[in-house]
This record gives structure tokens, C-alpha cells and sequence, in this order.
């Protein structure tokens, strides 16, 4: 905290004393430190002038405003200001006045300005520099050693920052470019690149690293924070760069790296015409909407002004959670949050009457397929088969624009009953996109960080309870995005179809699931020796990896990097009647024939065979 500074008064005197020491010394040098007696006149009629003249200039052009400890390049951007236009007014004035006097040597006019410009901003470096000293210096001791990765604008500010900090104490900074290689920032040298961190962390008992490349891509960002994980260092990183532009939080605040860090990607770009054009002053309703994915598409959805948006869950929990938060961050939408279930007929056509949408985000889903593969089978196909029809006839008979399906990887050559499920709901679809005008389209994707029912929530409660955790094979993979990307992608996907396709989205690279255990456990803080991992065996439906493409399908391009549209095998006339049979039933249907007629619908699914029992501790230092 800096309890004193120069009046501004003082500082102003400070700069007439250095206007009048500029042209003394101007003089000085001009006849070689002896100046003849005939210029003393013109030297002191010309001082008198001078001082006046450039005194009201300084004043006129708010050089005292600005606090001298904190003094900076826009101070001496205004003193160069104010320095050039005295120099360029000092000679007409002084020439005007002094006439009596001998002339002015013309090099006094031109060193006079250099000097003083030299004077003033020296000197309010100098003061800068003592008193950042005086309140800084002995904290450069103190604090925790910590390693700065990157060279750019946020690590410079950074380590500005914290030389200033009692709590961190800044031993280098590790960057990959090689032009800044053995540089100093603020005092501190760039020790190496980033894949020396491990060597850096053992030879300067370096505990932290902060990550400052906000403005870096996601992949880089995701490899530095892998090196700090594997590094064993505890990795922090600074805040996104729109935060810090926008004065919310400072550079300095940063915060531990999370697993989204390690598995997010670079921000989602949407064309947000396209959507606003569908989206703004119309009538929007979502299902499953107390859900992880629908939760995220309402709160894109208000982004972009609809009339009004209609929330169908069948919890009423779940829904009084969105009003609450709705009431808080989005008060000027229209929200109806409406408790029903999407296999009810009757309350499905009552809502879609009444509010007749312009849309249907389709996001209600029984989606966990360990839970969903034997006693709950049927059910499965009802609410992901039976729902999907139920509401997709209504948005048909109402004339609903369009309709969206939230769809899942799973659904490629299914090896479940809730992959089945929604490859059956997927069919659904594409069948009904030829009875009447309303527009169907499909959107795949994979796993979503942080949604319930998650691997990611369960590793971090099985790490915050000492473990162990709890992997289900060595081998297995998953394709990992956040879902804010997954929910601007399925309204960017609403926008471009033209009824009946497939979109899929880009998941990127699968990510090895013991890996992420291992990371995750690292970043905790804790060792593979603390927290051990123990893998379990695939359990029933489950297979070691995802496809988001069925063999027999091809993709075409859109004008969406990130987007894909599949060519799907087209449904069987008849099939649908059929199947609507199957689904009205009215007896209990056990899970082995679900899994016979599934194979019946969906000719791609195989049923995987009951695992077998497998209980395996991972070594500390073990890789799968």
C-alpha cells in the first residue's frame, strides 16, 4: 500500500526547476562550459521567458494528474507532447522578446527541449524505481518459488505483478521460443524451454508454475499443463484474456488448472446470425431442459432474445434449479418451466398446442448404460424411442418448424441397449422428417465435461475421499467436450439443416481414461502412491472405445469446420408402423427380448456378452 506521494505541486515545481536547468546547461555546452559575458543578458532575459512560457505549457497539458510512483509510458508519451511543442513555440516567443539582448545561439534552442525531455523523464523513472524499491525490494526473498511459463504480453504483467507479491517469488520463466532464450523479464532470465520444467522444479525447489499464455491455443495450453502435471509441479494458470481486458480480474489472480484444461478445446466460433435469425423473438422449447446439455442449449438459447422459452423435465427439482438461476442471470427472458414426462401423449400435445414453438430441442434422455442394460431395458427403449416419437408426432401435427434430436456416439454400431436406444430414436427421426413440413435434424456427439452421471465427477469425488479410483479397463477411451461447446454446436446444427440429416460433431482426439485418472490425481496434489487406481472390468454394454461414424455412413463437409453431415442408411418404409406396435405394449418386456428385437430395428448393434469380473490395482508409476 503507498501511503505517500509527491504533491502534485512539488512535482510541477521539480519540472520548472529542470526547464530552467535545461537551458542553463543548454548554454553551457554551447560555448564549451564557458559562456561569454555579452550572452549573459540574452541567457537571462531568455530563462525569464522561457519559464513562463513552457511553466504554462507543462500545467496546460496535464502532466500532474498521473501519480509519480506509478509513472509509465503514457507519462512520457505526454511530456514527449508537451516537450515538442514548447520547442517549436520557446524560439518565435523568446526571439519576440528579447530584442535588446544579444541573439540566442540557435543550438540552445534545439538542446534545451532534449534536456529538459531527458530531465523530466529521468527523473520520474528514478523516483519510480527507488520507491518501487523501498516498498518491493525485500519481497523478492520472500514468497514461494514459482516457475512462469511463457514470454508474452500476460507473462510479463505477470511477473510485474508478483515482484510486487509477499506470496510468490518468481526464480524464472521456461518458454518455448527461442528468440527469447536466455532474455530477462523484469529482472528474472527465461531458464529453458518448457520441457526443462521438471529439471528447473528440482534444482530451484520450484513447487508452482503459473501458465501465462492466455492468448496461446488450447492444444498448447493443454501440453504445458500436461507438463506441469507430469512434472509433479502444482500447475496454476492466469485468466482468460477477455477477463483481464475487460478490468474484472487482474492478471496476477490465477487460479489451479482444472481437467478442463487438460481435455477442453479452443472456444466454439458459431455463426451467430444464422442462429439469431431462427432463434430471436420465437417461441423455443426444450426437453430434458433440468439436464446437463439442456441446462447449457436454455442458457445459450436466452443469448439470442426468444419470445419465450419453454423448459420440459420431467423433475421438478431440476427445474426449479433453472428458474432460480434464470431469475438471476437472465431476468428479461419469458421462461415456463413445465414438469411432465415425454412418453405422456396428453401433456406432450397440451404444452406444444399451447405454445406452438418455433423449435424443439429434443434433450430428454435416459443416457447411463451400465444402469439402463438389464432391469431398466425397457424403459430405456420407451423414454429414448417412445418419447422422441411422442413429441416428434405433436411438433409434426402443430406444424413446428423444426425439430432437433440430441443424439450420442454411442449410437454408431451399438454394443448397448441405450446406444440401441438412441440409434432407434435417431431412425425415429428420419422417418418422421417425411411426414409433413416440420424440419428434423440429428446431432451427435461424445462424452461432456462435468455432466451428470460423468467419469469426471466421479473421479473427483473418489480423489476428495482418498480413493481409490476406479477405471474400468487399461485400454479404455473416450471422446471429451465441454458443454457449452456441445450446446453452441447443436444450435449451430438447428440452423443449417435441411431436414433428415446427421450432424457430427468434431470430438477431436479420444482421450485414455487411465490417463486421465492418473492427471487428475496429480492435480489434486496427491501421488499414484496416495491414491491408488484399481480397474474394475468393462461393465455390461460398455466397450473400450466410442466411433462417431457408423461403417456403412459417409460425411460431407459443411461451412462449419466443426460440423459434419453423416449419410445415413435410409429407413424402410413400414418400419415405423411397425415399431410403434412394439412400443405400445402394454405388458412388462424383460431384457432379453429388448435386446432381440433391438438387433430386429438396429441391425448394427451387437449386444456385448457380460464381462467377466476383473479387479486389478495400478502400480504407482505404472503405465497402461
Amino acid at each position: 500500500m503507498i501511503k505517500k506521494v509527491f504533491h502534485p505541486s512539488l512535482v510541477y515545481l521539480s519540472d520548472v526547476v529542470g526547464v530552467a536547468l535545461a537551458w542553463w546547461l543548454a548554454y553551457l555546452v554551447r560555448f564549451n562550459f564557458d559562456i561569454p559575458k555579452d550572452f549573459n543578458a540574452g541567457l537571462y532575459q531568455g530563462l525569464a521567458v522561457t519559464l513562463v512560457l513552457q511553466g504554462l505549457l507543462l500545467r496546460a497539458f496535464g502532466l500532474y494528474r498521473s501519480i509519480w510512483v506509478f509513472a509509465s509510458l503514457p507519462d512520457l508519451v505526454c511530456i514527449a507532447r508537451a516537450v515538442v511543442v514548447s520547442a517549436l513555440l520557446t524560439p518565435l516567443v523568446v526571439v519576440v522578446a528579447v530584442r535588446s539582448a544579444p541573439e540566442v545561439p540557435r543550438l540552445v534552442f534545439a538542446m534545451q527541449p532534449l534536456l529538459l525531455a531527458m530531465y523530466m523523464g529521468g527523473s520520474r523513472v528514478l523516483y519510480r524505481t527507488w520507491k518501487e524499491s523501498r516498498l518491493y525490494g525485500g519481497l523478492r526473498a520472500l514468497g514461494q518459488p514459482v516457475v512462469v511459463l511463457g514470454t508474452g504480453e500476460a507473462a510479463v504483467s505477470l511477473v510485474r505483478e508478483l515482484s510486487r507479491s509477499a506470496e510468490w517469488r518468481v526464480v524464472g520463466l521456461l518458454d518455448d521460443n527461442k528468440a527469447s532464450q536466455g532474455r530477462e523479464v523484469y529482472g528474472c532470465k527465461v531458464l529453458g524451454r518448457i520441457a526443462d520444467l521438471e529439471r528447473i522444479a528440482e534444482e530451484y525447489k520450484v513447487g508452482h508454475a503459473i501458465i501465462a499464455m492466455p492468448n496461446e491455443r488450447h492444444e498448447v495450453r493443454r501440453k504445458v499443463a500436461s507438463a506441469c502435471v507430469r512434472a509433479g509441479v502444482k500447475a496454476l494458470i492466469v485468466p482468460a484474456i477477455a477477463d483481464v481486458m475487460t478490468g474484472r480480474i487482474k492478471v496476477s489472480e490465477v487460479r489451479n488448472v482444472d481437467v478442463e484444461d487438460l481435455l477442453g478445446r479452443d472456444p466454439v466460433r458459431i455463426h451467430t446470425a444464422e442462429v439469431r435469425e431462427y432463434l430471436r423473438g420465437k417461441s423455443v422449447m426444450v426437453t430434458g431442459a433440468g439436464g446437463s446439455i439442456g441446462t447449457e442449449l436454455c442458457r445459450q438459447i436466452a443469448r439470442y432474445e426468444p419470445s419465450i422459452l419453454v423448459c420440459f423435465d420431467i423433475s421438478e427439482f431440476a427445474l426449479y434449479r433453472l428458474c432460480e438461476e434464470f431469475a438471476v442471470h437472465y431476468p428479461n427472458i419469458q421462461l415456463v418451466a413445465l414438469a411432465g414426462d415425454v412418453k405422456d401423449a396428453v401433456r406432450v400435445d397440451e404444452v406444444i398446442t399451447r405454445f406452438h414453438p418455433h423449435v424443439i430441442f429434443h434433450a430428454a434422455a435416459y443416457k447411463h448404460v451400465p444402469l439402463m442394460e438389464e432391469d431398466n431395458a425397457w424403459q430405456a427403449v420407451r423414454n429414448n424411442v417412445l418419447g422422441t416419437w411422442q413429441v416428434a408426432r405433436s411438433a409434426v401435427a402443430c406444424g413446428v418448424s423444426r425439430f432437433v434430436l440430441v443424439s450420442t456416439d454411442k449410437a454408431v454400431n451399438p454394443t448397448n441397449v441405450m446406444g440401441a436406444t438412441k440409434r432407434l430414436a435417431e431412425k425415429v427421426c428420419q422417418a418422421m422428417s417425411t411426414e409433413g413440413k416440420t424440419q428434423f435434424e440429428i446431432v451427435r456427439f461424445g462424452n461432456v465435461l462435468g455432466s451428470a452421471g460423468s467419469v469426471i465427477p466421479k473421479f473427483q469425488e473418489q480423489i476428495a475421499t482418498g480413493g481409490p479410483v476406479t477405471v474400468t479397463h487399461p485400454e479404455i477411451t473416450r471422446f471429451f467436450m465441454s458443454i457449452p461447446e456441445a450446446a453452441q454446436l447443436v444450435l449451430q446444427a438447428g440452423s443449417m439443416g435441411k431436414g433428415g440429416e446427421i450432424f457430427v460433431l468434431d470430438m477431436g482426439e479420444p482421450v485414455k481414461i487411465a490417463e486421465l485418472a492418473r492427471d487428475m490425481i496429480r492435480l489434486s496434489g496427491r501421488s499414484e502412491e496416495q491414491i491408488r487406481i484399481v480397474f474394475t472390468g468393462l461393465r455390461p454394454g460398455e466397450k473400450l472405445y466410442e466411433e462417431v461414424l457408423a461403417d456403412a455412413e459417409e460425411t460431407r463437409a459443411t461451412h462449419h469446420p466443426k460440423l459434419r453431415i453423416a449419410r445415413a442408411q435410409p429407413v424402410e418404409e413400414g418400419t415405423l408402423d411397425a415399431l410403434l406396435q412394439w412400443l405400445r405394449q402394454r405388458r412388462p418386456v424383460g431384457a432379453l427380448e429388448v435386446r432381440r428385437e433391438l438387433r430386429r430395428w438396429v441391425p448394427e448393434y451387437t449386444p456385448s456378452p457380460s464381462p467377466p469380473a476383473l479387479t486389478v490395482v495400478d502400480k504407482p508409476g505404472r503405465r497402461a
